[in-house]
């Protein structure tokens, strides 16, 4: 598999991973914690400011390799199983299908 292949599969994949957050912050059954962490986590990544500066090299974009994916991480360990698999199927079928408003 080429590099483009590889870039080209982990940008799917990151894209409907972000589809699921999306459906899991919607889903009533998500605590809310992890409601709050998952923002934290798209906040801390959009917003221009960071613990350290992005302007120091290297070390200036290290912290948002790590914060980030961290609070994600935490947040989906309070999300009970059920309701991340419930989100994970819908995506996979698609706009098509009309889950019960669950996610």
């Amino acid at each position: 598999m080429s590099c483009l292949d590889v870039l080209k599969t982990t940008g799917r994949n990151a894209k409907r991973e972000i589809q699921v957050y999306r459906l899991i912050l919607k889903d009533h059954r998500t605590p809310r914690l992890a409601k709050v962490l998952l923002g934290l986590a798209v906040g801390y990544l959009l917003l221009p400011f960071d613990i350290i500066p992005d302007f120091i090299p290297i070390i200036g974009h290290l912290d948002d390799l790590i914060v980030v994916p961290v609070l994600v991480i935490i947040a989906l360990k309070l999300v009970p199983h059920e309701v991340v698999e419930d989100c994970r199927q819908r995506i996979q079928a698609g706009p098509e299908r009309d889950v019960s408003g669950e996610c």
